[in-house]
């Protein structure tokens, strides 16, 4: 089968019939860097977290999920190792552009801030805190790039790649999306702080949901009963490992340094407690549902 793409954790595949095979690998990586050490079971979380909100949102916007049971894979994607980090997809035409949207201020929103006072071009408040919520969400977009580091742009920068028409849309879904899965997250004591969506357009020109969504990967997840405004919180996501490295005095060039395994262990658990915290269910029982 064609390989059309090998991420920095996916590997995606031609299926033929405009579908495509992704398949999660339990790869993590940090500062554009792959880290050497993979997280058991990373990829069967991201996928089944993807699955639980491509469900959970189909009020919003439609997605590309066709399915993630075995029995609908080609054959070669049918094995024990496939399980549970499968999605079978529809093809689409990915946007240029990453799709973020930010309810607390963290991350390259913060250092923006500190120079800039603003976020992508959108001013706020003076005085906020590091991991301060903001007073409403703001869409951050960002360009995507194929090596190196997303830049931050503006909106109107949006426009002149995509439109004003699709550049309004994408941040019309963008925001709905992020305050449908925030008030989902808080229902279970997290603090979704901020999120990136990938939308591409299907062959009818739809805009359409791909890649993942909301995941420990491409959000930050809070517990929200030891969130405190002025610092970094706990995360459920790769912050941890974010933070081991900056702590190890690593230079954030390849070759990454190896993870001890209490930080994979910590890591792997953080994960899976997002994921079944999210979902209300066990990880054994989403990757026993794909078997099917």
């Amino acid at each position: 089968m064609t390989v059309v793409l090998r991420g920095k954790v996916r590997d995606v595949h031609d299926a033929g019939n405009d579908r495509l095979v992704m398949v999660t690998s339990d790869r993590i990586s940090a500062y554009d860097v792959i880290l050497p050490t993979p997280i058991p079971g990373k990829g069967q979380v991201l996928t089944g977290l993807a699955a639980h909100w491509f469900a959970a949102t189909t009020a919003v916007v439609p997605n590309h999920l066709l399915s993630v049971r075995r029995s609908d894979l080609p054959p070669e994607w049918r094995g024990p190792e496939f399980a549970g980090r499968t999605m079978l997809v529809k093809r689409l035409e990915m946007l240029p552009v990453e799709c973020v949207v930010r309810g607390y201020l963290a991350g390259s929103g913060w250092r923006d801030y500190e120079d800039t006072g603003s976020v992508c071009g959108q001013s706020l408040p003076a005085g906020l805190r590091l991991a301060e919520e903001l007073p409403t969400p703001i869409f951050t977009p960002a360009t995507k790039a194929s090596t190196g580091h997303d830049e931050n742009i503006s909106t109107e920068d949006v426009a002149d790649l995509l439109g004003a028409t699709v550049s309004a849309e994408i941040e019309r879904i963008s925001l709905a999306l992020y305050r449908l899965a925030a008030d989902a997250c808080k229902a279970v004591g997290i603090i979704l702080a901020d999120t990136k969506f990938e939308i591409g357009r299907d062959q009818d020109g739809h805009l359409v949901l791909a890649d993942e969504a909301i995941t420990p990967d491409s959000s930050r997840f809070w517990p929200a009963d030891i969130y405190s405004a002025g610092a970094n919180p706990p995360s459920f996501d790769k912050q941890y490992v974010r933070d081991w490295l900056d702590a190890s005095g690593w230079d954030h060039r390849p070759p990454a340094p190896p993870l001890p395994p209490d930080v994979v262990s910590g890591t792997r658990d953080r994960y899976r407690e997002a994921y079944e915290r999210v979902s209300g269910r066990t990880l054994e029982s989403w990757i026993e549902e794909t078997e099917r």
